[in-house]
Protein backbone atom coordinates (compact mmCIF):
# COMPACT_ATOMS: atom_id res chain seq x y z
CA UNK A 1 0.00 0.00 0.00
CA UNK A 2 1.19 3.43 -0.86
CA UNK A 3 1.85 6.23 1.21
CA UNK A 4 -0.62 8.23 -0.68
CA UNK A 5 -3.12 5.32 -0.64
CA UNK A 6 -2.32 5.31 3.37
CA UNK A 7 -3.14 9.14 4.32
CA UNK A 8 -6.59 8.71 2.24
CA UNK A 9 -7.94 6.14 4.25
CA UNK A 10 -6.33 8.10 7.21
CA UNK A 11 -7.86 11.38 6.05
CA UNK A 12 -11.14 9.25 5.37
CA UNK A 13 -11.44 7.39 8.79
CA UNK A 14 -10.59 11.42 10.61
CA UNK A 15 -13.90 12.53 8.59
CA UNK A 16 -15.96 10.42 10.14
CA UNK A 17 -16.30 11.76 13.61
CA UNK A 18 -17.46 15.00 11.86
CA UNK A 19 -19.60 13.51 9.69
CA UNK A 20 -21.47 11.58 12.85
CA UNK A 21 -21.76 15.16 14.79
CA UNK A 22 -23.75 16.63 11.23
CA UNK A 23 -25.86 14.45 11.44
CA UNK A 24 -26.82 14.48 14.84
CA UNK A 25 -27.05 18.21 14.41
CA UNK A 26 -29.49 17.60 11.74
CA UNK A 27 -31.55 15.01 13.44
CA UNK A 28 -31.99 17.80 16.10
CA UNK A 29 -32.92 20.28 13.85
CA UNK A 30 -35.01 18.07 11.94
CA UNK A 31 -36.96 17.01 15.34
CA UNK A 32 -37.40 20.58 16.38
CA UNK A 33 -39.09 21.75 13.05
CA UNK A 34 -41.30 18.78 13.44
CA UNK A 35 -42.46 20.25 16.58
CA UNK A 36 -43.52 23.32 14.76
CA UNK A 37 -47.17 23.63 14.33
CA UNK A 38 -47.14 19.48 13.43
CA UNK A 39 -45.03 20.49 10.46
CA UNK A 40 -41.89 18.04 8.62
CA UNK A 41 -39.68 19.64 6.47
CA UNK A 42 -36.06 18.23 5.09
CA UNK A 43 -33.27 19.89 6.03
CA UNK A 44 -30.35 19.65 4.04
CA UNK A 45 -26.54 19.97 5.17
CA UNK A 46 -24.29 22.30 3.24
CA UNK A 47 -20.37 21.39 3.60
CA UNK A 48 -18.64 24.53 3.30
CA UNK A 49 -14.58 23.92 2.51
CA UNK A 50 -12.31 26.75 3.72
CA UNK A 51 -8.33 26.60 3.40
CA UNK A 52 -8.83 22.45 3.93
CA UNK A 53 -11.20 22.84 7.13
CA UNK A 54 -15.10 21.34 6.78
CA UNK A 55 -17.56 23.39 8.27
CA UNK A 56 -21.01 21.55 8.17
CA UNK A 57 -24.34 24.07 8.69
CA UNK A 58 -28.30 22.92 8.88
CA UNK A 59 -29.42 23.85 5.65
CA UNK A 60 -33.76 24.38 5.40
CA UNK A 61 -34.89 25.54 2.20
CA UNK A 62 -31.21 27.05 0.59
CA UNK A 63 -31.64 28.65 3.86
CA UNK A 64 -28.83 28.40 6.63
CA UNK A 65 -30.02 27.41 10.43
CA UNK A 66 -27.64 28.58 12.98
CA UNK A 67 -26.47 26.69 15.84
CA UNK A 68 -28.65 28.61 18.49
CA UNK A 69 -31.77 26.72 17.10
CA UNK A 70 -30.92 24.04 19.82
CA UNK A 71 -30.49 27.14 22.53
CA UNK A 72 -33.82 28.51 21.84
CA UNK A 73 -35.59 25.28 21.97
CA UNK A 74 -33.73 24.22 25.49
CA UNK A 75 -32.15 21.01 23.55
CA UNK A 76 -34.68 18.30 22.01
CA UNK A 77 -37.93 20.09 23.45
CA UNK A 78 -40.26 20.55 20.89
CA UNK A 79 -41.52 24.59 20.07
CA UNK A 80 -43.93 26.15 22.86
CA UNK A 81 -47.21 27.19 21.54
CA UNK A 82 -46.26 30.88 20.81
CA UNK A 83 -49.34 33.71 19.87
CA UNK A 84 -50.40 34.40 16.46
CA UNK A 85 -48.30 37.77 16.36
CA UNK A 86 -45.55 35.74 17.36
CA UNK A 87 -45.59 32.68 15.28
CA UNK A 88 -45.81 34.99 11.97
CA UNK A 89 -42.88 37.06 12.61
CA UNK A 90 -40.63 33.66 13.13
CA UNK A 91 -38.02 32.92 10.97
CA UNK A 92 -39.01 29.64 10.31
CA UNK A 93 -42.51 30.47 9.08
CA UNK A 94 -41.49 32.98 6.68
CA UNK A 95 -39.12 30.50 5.11
CA UNK A 96 -42.00 27.80 5.00
CA UNK A 97 -44.17 30.98 3.38
CA UNK A 98 -41.61 31.57 0.94
CA UNK A 99 -40.60 28.66 -0.12
CA UNK A 100 -37.37 27.86 -2.37
CA UNK A 101 -36.30 28.36 -5.33
CA UNK A 102 -36.56 24.97 -6.63
CA UNK A 103 -40.07 24.36 -4.94
CA UNK A 104 -42.26 21.74 -6.66
CA UNK A 105 -46.34 21.94 -7.63
CA UNK A 106 -46.95 19.70 -4.28
CA UNK A 107 -44.86 22.94 -2.59
CA UNK A 108 -45.96 25.58 -4.23
CA UNK A 109 -49.78 24.54 -3.73
CA UNK A 110 -48.34 24.51 0.04
CA UNK A 111 -46.72 27.82 -0.04
CA UNK A 112 -49.92 29.65 -1.26
CA UNK A 113 -52.10 27.73 1.69
CA UNK A 114 -49.32 29.33 4.25
CA UNK A 115 -49.78 32.44 2.70
CA UNK A 116 -53.23 32.78 2.76
CA UNK A 117 -53.00 31.71 6.61
CA UNK A 118 -50.51 34.74 7.27
CA UNK A 119 -52.80 36.83 5.36
CA UNK A 120 -55.72 35.74 7.74
CA UNK A 121 -53.51 36.08 10.71
CA UNK A 122 -52.73 40.00 9.53
CA UNK A 123 -56.20 40.56 9.65
CA UNK A 124 -56.53 39.52 12.94
CA UNK A 125 -54.66 42.33 14.73
CA UNK A 126 -57.10 44.54 12.67
CA UNK A 127 -60.50 43.14 13.35
CA UNK A 128 -62.60 45.61 15.94
CA UNK A 129 -65.50 44.32 17.82
CA UNK A 130 -68.89 45.05 16.47
CA UNK A 131 -70.49 47.59 18.74
CA UNK A 132 -74.32 47.43 17.65
CA UNK A 133 -74.22 43.21 17.42
CA UNK A 134 -75.42 41.47 20.24
CA UNK A 135 -76.17 38.02 20.20
CA UNK A 136 -78.88 38.78 23.26
CA UNK A 137 -80.40 42.05 22.58
CA UNK A 138 -82.02 43.27 25.60
CA UNK A 139 -85.89 42.87 24.99
CA UNK A 140 -88.23 46.36 24.81
CA UNK A 141 -90.21 47.68 27.89
CA UNK A 142 -93.52 48.67 27.84
CA UNK A 143 -94.50 52.07 29.07
CA UNK A 144 -96.49 50.18 31.98
CA UNK A 145 -93.18 48.32 32.89
CA UNK A 146 -91.10 51.12 33.35
CA UNK A 147 -93.96 53.07 35.40
CA UNK A 148 -94.31 50.15 37.34
CA UNK A 149 -90.19 50.14 38.51
CA UNK A 150 -90.39 54.09 39.28
CA UNK A 151 -93.67 53.18 41.62
CA UNK A 152 -92.03 50.52 43.53
CA UNK A 153 -88.64 52.27 43.92
CA UNK A 154 -88.13 55.07 46.83
CA UNK A 155 -88.28 58.54 45.27
CA UNK A 156 -88.46 59.97 49.06
CA UNK A 157 -85.46 62.31 48.53
CA UNK A 158 -86.51 63.42 45.17
CA UNK A 159 -90.52 64.01 46.68
CA UNK A 160 -88.36 66.59 49.02
CA UNK A 161 -87.27 68.87 45.94
CA UNK A 162 -90.51 68.38 43.65
CA UNK A 163 -93.11 71.66 42.68
CA UNK A 164 -96.21 70.22 42.00
CA UNK A 165 -98.10 73.76 41.52
CA UNK A 166 -97.01 77.06 40.83
CA UNK A 167 -96.62 79.69 43.83
CA UNK A 168 -99.26 82.76 43.77
CA UNK A 169 -99.58 85.36 46.22
CA UNK A 170 -101.61 88.67 46.60
CA UNK A 171 -104.14 89.06 43.79
CA UNK A 172 -102.73 86.19 41.58
CA UNK A 173 -103.92 83.91 44.07
CA UNK A 174 -106.98 85.42 45.04
CA UNK A 175 -108.20 85.48 41.13
CA UNK A 176 -106.49 81.86 40.57
CA UNK A 177 -108.97 80.40 42.92
CA UNK A 178 -112.01 82.23 42.07
CA UNK A 179 -111.64 81.69 38.36
CA UNK A 180 -109.12 79.76 37.48
CA UNK A 181 -109.25 75.67 37.00
CA UNK A 182 -110.18 73.55 39.30
CA UNK A 183 -107.65 72.01 41.98
CA UNK A 184 -106.79 68.17 41.61
CA UNK A 185 -108.45 65.88 43.96
CA UNK A 186 -106.91 64.39 46.42
CA UNK A 187 -107.11 61.00 45.53
CA UNK A 188 -104.79 62.03 42.92
CA UNK A 189 -101.76 64.24 44.43
CA UNK A 190 -99.99 61.24 44.90
CA UNK A 191 -99.50 60.32 41.16
CA UNK A 192 -99.15 64.02 40.45
CA UNK A 193 -95.90 64.18 42.93
CA UNK A 194 -94.58 60.66 41.50
CA UNK A 195 -94.67 62.58 38.01
CA UNK A 196 -93.08 65.61 39.42
CA UNK A 197 -90.07 62.81 41.09
CA UNK A 198 -89.66 61.13 37.94
CA UNK A 199 -88.88 64.28 36.14
CA UNK A 200 -86.14 65.03 39.22
CA UNK A 201 -84.53 61.04 38.49
CA UNK A 202 -81.31 61.27 36.40
CA UNK A 203 -80.27 58.61 34.21
CA UNK A 204 -78.80 55.28 36.08
CA UNK A 205 -76.37 53.20 34.06
CA UNK A 206 -76.72 50.27 37.07
CA UNK A 207 -80.77 50.16 35.91
CA UNK A 208 -81.04 47.63 33.83
CA UNK A 209 -84.96 49.29 33.81
CA UNK A 210 -83.07 53.31 32.69
CA UNK A 211 -80.95 51.15 30.38
CA UNK A 212 -83.65 49.40 28.59
CA UNK A 213 -85.50 52.55 27.82
CA UNK A 214 -83.09 53.80 26.11
CA UNK A 215 -82.65 50.90 24.16
CA UNK A 216 -86.02 50.84 23.22
CA UNK A 217 -86.50 54.03 22.29
CA UNK A 218 -83.39 54.13 19.58
CA UNK A 219 -84.41 50.54 18.23
CA UNK A 220 -88.08 51.60 18.19
CA UNK A 221 -86.91 54.81 15.78
CA UNK A 222 -84.24 53.63 14.36
CA UNK A 223 -86.23 50.39 13.09
CA UNK A 224 -83.49 47.25 14.66
CA UNK A 225 -83.72 44.48 17.07
CA UNK A 226 -79.86 45.23 17.90
CA UNK A 227 -78.24 46.89 21.14
CA UNK A 228 -76.53 49.79 20.84
CA UNK A 229 -73.45 51.06 22.81
CA UNK A 230 -74.59 53.30 26.10
CA UNK A 231 -72.09 55.75 24.30
CA UNK A 232 -71.84 56.61 21.03
CA UNK A 233 -72.10 59.29 18.12
CA UNK A 234 -75.26 56.85 17.31
CA UNK A 235 -77.21 58.48 19.67
CA UNK A 236 -77.05 61.97 17.58
CA UNK A 237 -78.60 59.90 14.93
CA UNK A 238 -82.43 60.33 16.61
CA UNK A 239 -81.81 63.71 18.02
CA UNK A 240 -79.46 63.82 21.24
CA UNK A 241 -76.73 66.89 21.21
CA UNK A 242 -73.72 64.39 21.85
CA UNK A 243 -72.95 60.96 22.66
CA UNK A 244 -74.49 61.07 26.14
CA UNK A 245 -78.44 61.46 26.13
CA UNK A 246 -78.72 61.65 30.34
CA UNK A 247 -77.05 65.40 29.50
CA UNK A 248 -79.59 66.55 27.55
CA UNK A 249 -82.52 65.75 29.98
CA UNK A 250 -82.01 69.29 31.71
CA UNK A 251 -85.58 70.19 33.11
CA UNK A 252 -87.37 67.16 32.84
CA UNK A 253 -85.15 64.20 34.50
CA UNK A 254 -86.22 60.67 33.06
CA UNK A 255 -89.98 61.85 32.59
CA UNK A 256 -88.41 63.26 29.21
CA UNK A 257 -87.49 59.73 27.99
CA UNK A 258 -90.75 58.12 29.70
CA UNK A 259 -92.81 60.40 27.13
CA UNK A 260 -91.04 59.35 24.27
CA UNK A 261 -91.31 55.67 25.57
CA UNK A 262 -94.99 55.84 25.07
CA UNK A 263 -94.52 57.43 22.21
CA UNK A 264 -92.73 54.61 20.02
CA UNK A 265 -94.30 51.97 22.45
CA UNK A 266 -98.47 52.63 21.84
CA UNK A 267 -99.26 51.13 18.56
CA UNK A 268 -101.55 53.99 17.96
CA UNK A 269 -99.02 56.90 18.60
CA UNK A 270 -96.13 54.44 16.91
CA UNK A 271 -96.79 55.73 13.24
CA UNK A 272 -96.51 59.42 14.19
CA UNK A 273 -93.34 59.03 16.20
CA UNK A 274 -91.98 57.89 13.04
CA UNK A 275 -93.60 60.55 11.02
CA UNK A 276 -92.02 63.26 13.18
CA UNK A 277 -88.36 61.13 13.08
CA UNK A 278 -88.97 61.26 9.34
CA UNK A 279 -89.31 64.65 9.08
CA UNK A 280 -86.71 65.54 12.00
CA UNK A 281 -83.98 64.09 8.96
CA UNK A 282 -85.42 66.24 6.25
CA UNK A 283 -82.57 67.99 4.28
CA UNK A 284 -83.74 71.49 4.84
CA UNK A 285 -86.73 71.12 8.05
CA UNK A 286 -84.36 69.09 10.22
CA UNK A 287 -84.57 69.34 13.93
CA UNK A 288 -83.08 67.07 17.04
CA UNK A 289 -86.19 64.56 17.66
CA UNK A 290 -84.72 63.14 21.18
CA UNK A 291 -84.09 67.69 21.96
CA UNK A 292 -87.44 68.54 20.72
CA UNK A 293 -89.48 66.00 22.41
CA UNK A 294 -87.72 66.91 25.82
CA UNK A 295 -89.14 70.23 25.11
CA UNK A 296 -92.34 69.01 24.55
CA UNK A 297 -92.42 67.12 27.99
CA UNK A 298 -91.57 70.10 29.67
CA UNK A 299 -94.22 72.22 28.17
CA UNK A 300 -96.51 69.70 29.38
CA UNK A 301 -94.75 69.36 33.00
CA UNK A 302 -95.14 73.46 32.88
CA UNK A 303 -99.27 72.92 32.03
CA UNK A 304 -99.65 70.38 34.95
CA UNK A 305 -97.75 72.70 37.25
CA UNK A 306 -99.80 75.39 36.58
CA UNK A 307 -103.14 73.15 37.03
CA UNK A 308 -104.43 73.86 33.46
CA UNK A 309 -105.19 69.72 33.30
CA UNK A 310 -106.77 68.98 36.55
CA UNK A 311 -109.98 69.63 35.08
CA UNK A 312 -109.33 66.47 32.71
CA UNK A 313 -107.12 64.48 35.04
CA UNK A 314 -110.51 64.99 37.79
CA UNK A 315 -112.85 63.82 35.16
CA UNK A 316 -110.92 60.71 34.07
CA UNK A 317 -109.38 59.80 37.73
CA UNK A 318 -105.71 59.85 36.52
CA UNK A 319 -102.65 61.79 36.23
CA UNK A 320 -100.15 60.13 34.09
CA UNK A 321 -102.27 58.81 31.54
CA UNK A 322 -103.96 62.37 30.44
CA UNK A 323 -100.07 64.33 30.86
CA UNK A 324 -98.87 61.30 28.43
CA UNK A 325 -101.66 62.10 26.06
CA UNK A 326 -100.91 65.88 26.52
CA UNK A 327 -97.09 65.42 25.57
CA UNK A 328 -98.09 63.39 22.19
CA UNK A 329 -101.15 66.08 21.28
CA UNK A 330 -98.15 69.39 22.23
CA UNK A 331 -96.12 67.28 19.73
CA UNK A 332 -98.24 66.58 17.05
CA UNK A 333 -98.78 70.41 16.99
CA UNK A 334 -95.58 71.29 16.80
CA UNK A 335 -95.01 68.80 13.93
CA UNK A 336 -98.06 70.33 11.98
CA UNK A 337 -96.51 73.91 12.15
CA UNK A 338 -92.92 72.62 11.39
CA UNK A 339 -94.56 70.51 8.16
CA UNK A 340 -96.85 72.54 7.31
CA UNK A 341 -95.16 76.30 6.70
CA UNK A 342 -92.19 75.05 6.16
CA UNK A 343 -89.79 75.33 9.27
CA UNK A 344 -86.32 74.98 9.84
CA UNK A 345 -84.33 74.99 12.83
CA UNK A 346 -83.64 78.92 12.84
CA UNK A 347 -87.20 78.94 13.47
CA UNK A 348 -87.29 77.03 16.58
CA UNK A 349 -87.10 79.69 18.97
CA UNK A 350 -90.46 81.05 17.51
CA UNK A 351 -92.43 77.50 17.34
CA UNK A 352 -91.47 76.73 20.71
CA UNK A 353 -92.76 80.05 22.03
CA UNK A 354 -96.35 79.62 20.51
CA UNK A 355 -96.50 75.97 20.92
CA UNK A 356 -95.94 76.94 24.55
CA UNK A 357 -98.76 79.51 24.96
CA UNK A 358 -101.25 77.52 22.43
CA UNK A 359 -100.98 74.09 24.94
CA UNK A 360 -101.27 76.71 28.41
CA UNK A 361 -104.76 78.31 26.80
CA UNK A 362 -105.69 75.28 24.73
CA UNK A 363 -105.21 72.20 26.65
CA UNK A 364 -108.71 70.64 26.20
CA UNK A 365 -109.04 71.50 22.62
CA UNK A 366 -104.92 69.81 22.25
CA UNK A 367 -105.88 66.59 23.38
CA UNK A 368 -109.26 66.58 21.33
CA UNK A 369 -107.03 66.91 18.31
CA UNK A 370 -105.04 64.76 19.08
CA UNK A 371 -108.30 62.55 19.63
CA UNK A 372 -109.63 63.24 16.14
CA UNK A 373 -105.96 62.60 14.55
CA UNK A 374 -105.59 59.10 15.57
CA UNK A 375 -108.96 57.89 14.75
CA UNK A 376 -108.29 59.12 11.31
CA UNK A 377 -105.77 57.21 10.47
CA UNK A 378 -106.89 54.61 12.27
CA UNK A 379 -109.69 54.78 9.41
CA UNK A 380 -107.14 55.29 6.57
CA UNK A 381 -107.63 58.34 5.85
CA UNK A 382 -105.35 61.42 5.65
CA UNK A 383 -104.81 63.47 8.65
CA UNK A 384 -105.04 67.36 8.12
CA UNK A 385 -102.37 69.17 8.17
CA UNK A 386 -99.60 65.69 6.93
CA UNK A 387 -100.16 66.54 3.60
CA UNK A 388 -97.96 69.26 1.90
CA UNK A 389 -100.69 70.15 -0.27
CA UNK A 390 -101.13 74.37 -0.88
CA UNK A 391 -104.05 74.43 1.07
CA UNK A 392 -102.05 72.90 4.09
CA UNK A 393 -99.61 75.39 3.84
CA UNK A 394 -102.00 78.07 4.19
CA UNK A 395 -102.67 79.62 7.61
CA UNK A 396 -105.65 77.78 9.51
CA UNK A 397 -108.97 79.28 9.98
CA UNK A 398 -109.67 80.93 13.86
CA UNK A 399 -111.69 78.79 16.26
CA UNK A 400 -115.11 81.05 15.43
CA UNK A 401 -114.90 80.41 11.43
CA UNK A 402 -114.19 76.67 12.43
CA UNK A 403 -117.09 76.20 14.92
CA UNK A 404 -119.42 78.03 11.75
CA UNK A 405 -118.77 75.64 9.33
CA UNK A 406 -119.55 73.01 11.45
CA UNK A 407 -122.63 74.40 13.13
CA UNK A 408 -123.56 74.70 9.24
CA UNK A 409 -122.53 71.46 8.02
CA UNK A 410 -119.94 72.52 5.71
CA UNK A 411 -117.32 70.36 7.59
CA UNK A 412 -116.33 67.20 9.49
CA UNK A 413 -114.24 66.38 12.54
CA UNK A 414 -111.03 65.97 10.23
CA UNK A 415 -111.20 69.97 9.41
CA UNK A 416 -110.33 70.49 12.74
CA UNK A 417 -107.37 68.94 12.69
CA UNK A 418 -106.30 72.68 11.36
CA UNK A 419 -103.78 74.10 13.69
CA UNK A 420 -103.39 77.70 14.70
CA UNK A 421 -100.42 79.32 12.40
CA UNK A 422 -97.45 81.59 13.65
CA UNK A 423 -99.02 84.14 12.34
CA UNK A 424 -102.52 84.00 13.79
CA UNK A 425 -100.71 84.27 17.42
CA UNK A 426 -101.02 87.67 19.39
CA UNK A 427 -97.70 89.62 19.63
CA UNK A 428 -97.50 90.08 23.78
CA UNK A 429 -96.35 86.38 24.48
CA UNK A 430 -94.49 85.38 27.33
CA UNK A 431 -91.36 84.05 28.47
CA UNK A 432 -89.05 82.80 26.79
CA UNK A 433 -88.77 79.18 24.79
CA UNK A 434 -85.79 78.12 22.97
CA UNK A 435 -84.19 74.61 22.10
CA UNK A 436 -82.85 73.43 25.90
Amino acid sequence: MTSEAFRGQNQEHTRQPTRSHAMEEDIDVTSHIEGLNGLSHECKTLEEITNGHSNHKPVMNGVIIGHNVKDHTNGSAPLRSLPISALKQNGLLQTLAAGGEQSKPAEEKENVELEKARQEWDALENIQPALTEDSNPTPLIPFNEALQYFQTTDLGDLLKNIQPTIRRTGLAAITHFLFGPPRLHRELLEERDLVFAIAQCPVDNSQTVHMRVLQTIYKRLIGSRLDCPRFGAHWENIGFQGTDPATDLRGTGFLGLMHTLYLVMDPETLPLARDIYKLSQHPTQNFPFSVMSINMTRIALQVLREEALSKECNRRQQVVGVLNEFYVATYLHLYQLWKTQQKTIADSGFVLKEVELFAKKNPKQMLRRLEVFLKERQTGGVPRGTSPDSQAQQPSPSLGERGARAGAGHGSKGKEMHFTGVCDLPPDMEGEARLI
